[in-house]
């Protein structure tokens, strides 16, 4: 009777042992494709906040209204510190020439031109203007002021 317990006892273990492996095999193979797309999630999180990163250096970007005939707001004028200065020795002006050109100090315009400020929403259509603005219409309109 030994012998029969001792068969009967090995055949059990070994029919629960491959019924253990066909159930591991099914979760080793769902853990893997848990590990895959967790892994795919990760590098499109990065892949996001790298977008998101570059969007928030380039800041608010405004777009001018398609419609040119039509004033329903304000209008954006673009600015950068580099071009006020380009405009600046285009016109041939000193700091304080354009400072009374736009009605500032001169102390203003050095320090729009070097970006430590940015001008006031008030200055901007003046600036733009400028842009329209000759050499020689310059320095009439700066003698009809200093005038």
């Amino acid at each position: 009777m030994t012998n029969f317990a001792v068969v009967l006892k090995s055949e059990i273990t070994r029919v629960a042992r491959k019924e253990a492996r066909a159930q591991n095999s099914q979760l080793k193979k769902a853990s893997s494709q848990h590990r895959t797309e967790v892994a795919a999630l990760k590098r499109r999180v990065l892949e996001l906040e790298k977008l998101v990163k570059g969007l928030a250096k380039r800041g608010p970007t405004s777009v001018p209204p398609a419609d040119d005939d039509a004033d329903d707001g304000p209008a954006v004028h673009r600015y950068s510190a580099k071009g006020f200065a380009a405009q600046r020795k285009r016109l041939g002006l000193s700091a304080a020439d354009l400072g009374v050109l736009l009605g500032v100090s001169n102390q203003s315009v050095y320090k729009w031109e070097e970006a430590k400020t940015r001008p006031r929403a008030s200055h901007m259509p003046a600036i733009a203007a400028l842009r329209r603005m000759s050499k020689t219409e310059a320095a009439e309109k700066l003698a009809s002021l200093s005038a």
